[in-house]
C-alpha cells in the first residue's frame, strides 16, 4: 500500500525480504486517490525501488500498481470506501482460492486503505499481515535506520500464536 511515504513501502518490503524471508512472485501496489501527476510519479519511483530490492535478493516478482478509487469494480455502491473494500476483498479471496500465499503489508497504507482492506476479510484469507513499526519516522533506507528503533511484525502470526496459547 502506497500512502504518504515511498520509504515506508520500500523499508517494509526490505524487512519482509530480510527479516521474514518472504519472497513474493507478484506484488500489487495499491494506492488511493486521484491518479494525478504526483501519484503517478510516486508509483513509478516506488516500483523502481521495489525492483532494485528484488534484484538484490535475486527475485523478480511481477509488479502491478492499482489506484483504488480508479479501479473498475462490479459493485452496486457509489461509495468509494465500500467499493474499495469489496474490490480488495475480491482480489484477496480470489487469489487465495487459486492457492496463492497472500501477504498484506499495512505499514505504508493510509488508514482508509488499511481498514478497507482488512475489514471484509478473515484470518484464513491471508497468510501474513506485515507491519514495520519504527519508533521515529525517518525518511531513510531500511539499513540506515537503527535496528533498536524498528520491529518487523507479522500480525497474523502473532494473533494465531496468541489464540493457540504459545
Amino acid at each position: 500500500m502506497l500512502g504518504r511515504s515511498i520509504w515506508a513501502v520500500l523499508n517494509s518490503y526490505h524487512a519482509a525480504l530480510r527479516e521474514k524471508g518472504f519472497f513474493p512472485d507478484e506484488i500489487f501496489l495499491f494506492s488511493e486517490g486521484k491518479n494525478d501527476e504526483k501519484l503517478s510519479k510516486d508509483i513509478s519511483t516506488t516500483i523502481s525501488g521495489l525492483k532494485i530490492l528484488s534484484e538484490e535478493f535475486k527475485i523478480s516478482p511481477l509488479i502491478r500498481a492499482e489506484v483504488i478509487s480508479e479501479r473498475e469494480c462490479k459493485v452496486a455502491s457509489e461509495d468509494d470506501f465500500v467499493r474499495m473494500s469489496l474490490c480488495t476483498r475480491d482480489l484477496i479471496k480470489g487469489r487465495k482460492k487459486e492457492g496463492d500465499v497472500i501477504a498484506v503489508d499495512i505499514t505504508p497504507g493510509k488508514k482508509t486503505l488499511v481498514a478497507g482492506t482488512l475489514l471484509p476479510i478473515t484470518l484464513s484469507d491471508v497468510d501474513h499481515i506485515f507491519y514495520l513499526s519504527i519508533k521515529e519516522t525517518m525518511a531513510r533506507p531500511y539499513m540506515m535506520i537503527p535496528y533498536q528503533v524498528q520491529q518487523m511484525n507479522d500480525f497474523k502470526e502473532q494473533v494465531v500464536r496468541a489464540m493457540h496459547g504459545s
